[in-house]
């Protein structure tokens, strides 16, 4: 009998969300349009938005204070980086605009945005992929970073499951 243990396999994704600052080789997309017509984001070669040259799409106000929590990366597994958000749009005054957002200019050095300091992270855990948002509304791209930390202690004492943070954080804004 051997008293040498296995390595574990799981060993080096815990090992490498303990390292800080915290880096991303791969990330999740989401974009979304708020009024717009015929909004268009092009990324991975996967489609987002409103193609629909006719119809506007809603109001960010119409979803209420809270619409920047709604919005959420449902493109997953992405390795970093695969090239330009291609987006083309008319803002609300129907004026036609056309951007390349360079993702990966963006986040060249790799490091995850987030608001957590690193005395309040758990120690020992691994990380999901961060979620990368790119918002169209109106005139303004802006883009977001949102990556799920854990904490050590919960934010509210009263309730167990607010032991992590998922802050939206914007990283890029540019008015057309």
């Amino acid at each position: 009998m051997s008293s040498t243990a296995a390595p574990d396999p799981s060993a080096g994704a815990q090992a490498a969300a303990a390292q800080w600052p915290l880096r991303f080789q791969r990330h999740r997309f989401g974009g979304f349009c708020f009024d717009t017509w015929g909004c268009s984001i092009v990324y991975n070669g996967f489609p987002h938005g409103q193609e629909d040259r006719e119809r506007q799409s809603a109001s960010a106000a119409s979803f209420g204070a809270a619409y920047p929590q709604r919005m959420k990366a449902a493109h997953l597994d992405i390795a970093n980086f695969p090239g330009p958000a291609e987006v083309t749009w008319r803002a609300k005054d129907k004026s036609e605009h056309r951007a390349s957002i360079d993702i990966a200019a963006i986040f060249a050095d790799g490091l995850v945005r987030h608001e957590v300091a690193r005395e309040d992270m758990a120690e020992g855990v691994s990380l999901n992929d961060p979620e990368i948002i790119l918002e169209v509304n109106d005139r303004t791209i802006n883009v977001y970073m949102r990556s799920m930390i854990p904490l050590k202690r919960p934010r509210d004492p009263a309730n167990p499951n607010s032991d992590f943070r998922a802050d939206l954080v914007r990283v890029f804004s540019q008015t057309y």
